[in-house]
């Protein structure tokens, strides 16, 4: 499946996530597919998007360790249903956007975290998911700063 369609998917999941251990499992998600993403743009990706690409890789990963492994069969993680990304800079945007829904949905979940480990976890996962998210937003930079030298060009 695209990206796109990937990420829809993962946007829809998380709306309808209804209690924090869903929510969360959601948030790994998001995680692991913009880790997938960063991965595929890292290797066949846009020559100037590498670097960035890598490093969405790692904060992602670092989103999802945070997060620790939800328990589900491996036919239910969406990155691994990842084939191709299409409009990488359609793909870049909407999950810029995912990226921010979960920041938003975890910050619910920590107000009403019923321990101290559950809300610093999910405190360091905004984190992780912010961080991508500026990744995110150089990437579309970079796509536009390209585009604008060849139209100039």
């Amino acid at each position: 499946m695209d990206a796109v369609r990937l990420i829809g998917a993962s946007r829809c999941a998380l709306l309808k996530s209804g209690d924090p251990s869903e929510t969360m499992t959601e948030a790994w998600q998001a995680h692991a597919l913009a880790q997938a993403i960063g991965s595929r743009l890292a290797v066949s990706g846009p020559p100037e998007l590498r670097g960035e690409a890598l490093g969405l890789t790692e904060l992602a990963g670092r989103g999802c360790g945070v997060l620790g492994a939800p328990a589900f069969d491996i036919g239910s993680l969406r990155a691994a249903q990842l084939t191709g990304l299409g409009d990488a800079r359609r793909a870049l945007l909407d999950l810029g956007g995912l990226l921010g829904e979960v920041g938003i949905a975890l910050v619910g979940v920590a107000c009403a975290a019923p321990d101290e480990a559950t809300y610093w976890q999910c405190m360091e996962a905004i984190d992780a998911a912010d961080e991508s998210r500026d990744r995110v937003l150089e990437m579309l930079r970079r796509l536009a700063v390209r585009d604008q030298g060849a139209t100039a060009g």
